[in-house]
């Protein structure tokens, strides 16, 4: 009767008890804490949904924010809406509970997750080189920094992360599940070479280029805001609505400056770990780094609504349905 029991503990603890000793077992937490865990990370999950979707409709909606940076913000905002909805919980299902969708599944999963970030990491560069042109050369933002061009280039971006994404996980495209050591399990193994090639494209050459392009930035803002003291006695009427515009321009690179440091506050943990352990994923510390990667979708939004006054005012038409008026989208949301 005894060993009946434990033979049946045994399989419970399987994530498929029909294939006894290749099957995975699973997570054994106890109740209250798995119970915390889950409300806490897909409480996390869902806020990264909506405030990203907030942003999503109102820079798409409202006619006055259809500008070159609020595109680039647009696309930011679309990678992070798809962490917290796809990345997320799938990260959450990967870690805490048996994986049951299969191998395929799992290989579509991992090629995901390489799209979006990829993705969000152009989208921050392109974001930057928008800042650097308006702050280092006003005269020449007009004509190098144009609607179409953004657009062009965010194409371009996603189109680029999506071919570096069949790179990286074609081995798992070519065999889904060669990685895993049991049913049950969704893991991804790259190697050596394939880990280098990421760090350097996804980390170390952005972040090079994010730094030294708001190093040059912040020389520049600081330089203007002197100037604009120094002669803020004697200006005319023109003249400040010309400091008036450089004030936006320097409070925008202000805001997306806060922006970039968060990036590299939670894009770091991961990224610097990757460096000792080139296969992050097979680590017991994988699933925390992780969440603190994709939580940098979650504050991005929140920092948008602490400097942003036009996402306040955006939020507040959306929440009470004003936009659903006709003609809602020519509202002088600025």
């Amino acid at each position: 009767d005894g060993r009946l029991r434990m033979a049946t503990q045994e399989e419970e603890e399987l994530c498929f008890p029909q294939l006894a000793n290749s099957s995975c077992r699973k997570l054994t937490l106890h109740w209250s804490k798995a119970v915390l865990l889950n409300t806490v990370l897909s409480f996390v999950s869902l806020s990264t949904v909506l405030l990203n979707l907030l942003i999503i409709i109102s820079i798409s909606h409202f006619r006055k924010l259809h500008t070159t940076t609020n595109v680039l913000l647009l696309s930011l905002a679309v990678s992070d809406f798809l962490v917290g909805l796809l990345l997320m919980p799938g990260e959450i299902f990967r870690s805490t509970a048996c994986w049951f969708l299969g191998d395929v599944i799992c290989s579509l999963y991992c090629y995901l997750v390489c799209q979006i970030v990829s993705g969000s990491i152009g989208s921050i560069v392109l974001i930057s080189f928008d800042r650097y042109v308006a702050i280092c050369h006003p005269l020449h933002y007009a004509t190098r920094i144009t609607l179409g061009r953004v657009k062009c280039c965010i194409g371009l971006c996603w189109l680029g992360a999506g071919f570096y994404s069949i790179f990286y996980v074609r081995d798992e495209l070519i065999q889904p599940g060669r990685s895993k050591s049991c049913f049950g399990e969704c893991t991804f193994v790259i190697s050596y070479v394939t880990g280098t090639v990421d760090l350097v494209l996804n980390f170390i050459f952005p972040v090079s280029i994010i730094v030294f392009l708001y190093v040059r930035v912040f020389v520049v803002a600081v330089s203007q805001a002197r100037a604009m003291r120094s002669h803020v006695t004697a200006v005319t009427l023109h003249c400040s609505v010309n400091a008036a515009t450089k004030r936006s321009e320097l409070k925008a690179a202000k805001t997306l400056g806060i922006l970039i440091v968060v990036y590299l506050m939670c894009y770091c943990p991961y990224y610097s770990y990757s460096v000792v352990e080139v296969n992050v994923t097979s680590t017991v510390y994988a699933s925390f780094l992780i969440f603190v990667f994709y939580f940098n979708s979650c504050l991005n939004p929140l920092i948008y609504a602490l400097f942003y006054p036009w996402f306040r005012k955006a939020i507040r038409l959306i929440v009470t349905l004003q936009v659903l008026q006709p003609g809602s989208c020519d509202a002088n949301i600025l």
